[in-house]
């Protein structure tokens, strides 16, 4: 019904930059709160960002680095990461609460990007 497909991540150096984005299509009414997660080796998922209803929250380790933002005409997710360092290092997914054509509401993920900061 829905997908979400992530682009851009790969390997940067430390102080480095990364863009990554995020498309939704399928059966798509309307896209409610989108985010960002992360997921390093060996520790549990976590919020990086997050705009909810107009809100935009930052996790405290990535605020004045990184920037969420969405485009509701193009169904598109991104997220700017500046002043990247090496605790960075994790898989990105894309998080977004869809209302589809068909009247359904739920959580959709896409398949995760890796981001590497190593120099």
């Amino acid at each position: 019904q829905v997908q979400l497909v992530e682009s851009g991540g790969g390997l940067v150096q430390p102080g480095g930059s990364l863009r990554l984005s995020c498309a939704a299509s399928g059966y798509i009414f309307r896209i409610n709160t989108v985010a960002w997660y992360r997921q390093a080796p060996e520790k549990q998922r976590e919020l990086v960002a997050r705009i909810d209803s107009g809100t935009i929250n930052y996790a405290d380790s990535v605020k004045g680095r990184f920037t969420i933002s969405r485009d509701n005409a193009k169904n598109t997710v991104s997220l700017q990461m500046n002043s990247l360092k090496p605790e960075d290092t994790a898989v990105y997914y894309c998080n977004a609460e869809i209302r589809t054509t068909l009247g359904s509401v739920r959580d959709y993920w896409g398949q995760g990007t890796q981001v590497t900061v190593s120099s």
